[in-house]
Parts: structure tokens; sequence; C-alpha cells
């Protein structure tokens, strides 16, 4: 049968794997592309033959490496070795489907790619792999949240497992947050206040604030959430990263997964 009288009428996922399968790029000017990965740079960025860096979209995994202060410095995240070995036996020198959403590159010019491997004859998308193994976490960064409610499922599933990353005790009470500075973790407070810039929303605790950004609104509105309603007063736990801006000890929060409500 002519390759072409077996497409006609295929759905797109067809063509993708028929990329996969052959090691082309061809078709890197429509939403897949293929290539060969030729370096694993950590859990959730590689480089593909030829010396284009990939990083993934929709998950973080733990670092290895930090920048600070215009250097990097080694911080070696709990799971960061184990997230970058798996990584690696899922795509290091395996011919790969990349597959773009709505932004193709990120600030530092990285192509930014779901990313999906050949497994026992069917196709696996990295990041759920990684996700549902507890060695990544779900990261959003609109507009490119194409699989979010993939990768919420695959991280509710490795939470109530208790896998990898979930199965550190992390909970702090929120007023000690500023003993932890850098690392993630899962702060457990009162919300005290609630203010609003242009840009922000923040979430006042004793010890820290918790930012929710402007573009990542939808994410709680779009399961019915209202931030500065449902938040105020109430006891919550919040998981992410704890850092400082301007001298305040505060945590960005993308996505309503991040906060419980106790």
């Amino acid at each position: 049968m002519h390759i072409t009288s077996f497409l006609r009428g295929r759905p797109v996922r067809a063509l993708g794997i028929l990329c996969l399968a052959l090691g082309l790029c061809a078709c890197s000017g429509g939403p897949f592309g293929g290539a060969r990965v030729a370096k694993v740079v950590d859990g959730d960025t590689v480089v593909l033959s030829g010396g284009r860096q990939v990083r993934y979209i929709g998950i973080d995994t733990p670092e290895t490496r930090r920048r600070r202060a215009g250097a990097w410095v080694e911080v070696n995240e709990p799971f960061s070795a184990e997230a970058r070995q798996a990584n690696e036996g899922l795509v290091l020198g395996r011919l790969v489907r990349l597959e773009y959403d709505v932004e193709r590159r990120d600030k530092y010019g990285r192509l930014l790619a779901y990313l999906w491997v050949g497994e026992a004859g069917a196709e696996v998308m990295v990041q759920e792999e990684l996700v549902r193994r507890g060695l990544a976490l779900l990261y959003t960064f609109p507009p490119n949240v194409k699989y979010v409610d993939r990768f919420k499922a695959a991280q509710d599933e490795a939470r109530r497992s208790k896998r990898g990353i979930w199965s550190l005790d992390m909970v702090i009470p929120a007023r000690q947050a500023a003993d932890h500075v850098g690392q993630r973790k899962m702060v457990r407070g009162a919300v005290k206040r609630v203010y609003a810039t242009p840009g922000t929303l923040g979430l006042v605790l004793d010890g820290i604030r918790i930012v929710i950004f402007s573009k990542d609104m939808d994410q709680f509105l779009r399961e019915g959430i209202h931030p500065e309603r449902d938040y105020m007063g109430k006891d919550i736990r919040a998981f992410g990263l704890i850092k400082t801006y301007r001298g305040a000890v505060e945590m960005i929060v993308s996505h309503p997964w991040q906060i419980d409500v106790i």
C-alpha cells in the first residue's frame, strides 16, 4: 500500500508515530517533530542530536543545581539523581516524538515540547511517566497547558502511593519557612490576609506569603476556586519552592493542586 494511501483519513497521531519510527524531522513545521536524544541534562531537560535543547512542558523535577546571583550552585534536591536516571532510561539514545503546544520556546531559547517514546508497541509520554513515578511535579505555565489534567491524575496516583518525592515528610509550620529557603516544602498555617496587585494575588500566613500570578488565575477559576474568597481565614497547606523576594519569604503557586484547605 502506498504510504499516502495509508495516511489518508488517519489522525495526525499516525503521522507523529511514523516520524518517530523513521527518525525524520520533516514534520517539525507542524505540531509534531521527531529526533534522537543525545544527552540528558537532568530530569526535565534533554539535548537532541544536532544540539537543540528541549525543556519538558508541564513538569518540574528536583534540581541538581540552581542559579543564584548569576552562578550555578549545587543543590542536589532529594530524588534529583533518580529523576535524571529515570529520564535517561526512558529517552537517552532513542528516537522520540516531540509534540508542541502554543509556545515553542522559552526565554532561554530552549524548545518546549511533550516527549513521546515507544514502549512495548505503544507510545508513552515521558512527562506523564516521570510524574507517575513520583520523580516530577506538575508545573503549569500558561498557555502551554494541554495535558495538565493528565499530569494531575498521574500526580494524584503518585501521592496516594507515596512514590518518590511523595514518600518524604515535607510539612512544616508556616512560621518556620525562613529556615527552609531554597527547599520544596508543604507549609501549613492560617491565611491572615489577602492582598492584590496588578499582577498578583497574595495569601499572607505567619512567616510566608503565597503568591499567585494573574496569568495562572484561570487555573483556579476553572475549578471554581476564587482564592481571595475561598482561602481567606482558612487553615491551608501550600506546596512549592520557598524563596525570598526583596527580603520577604514567599512561595509561588501556579495551580490549585498546590493548596489544600485543611
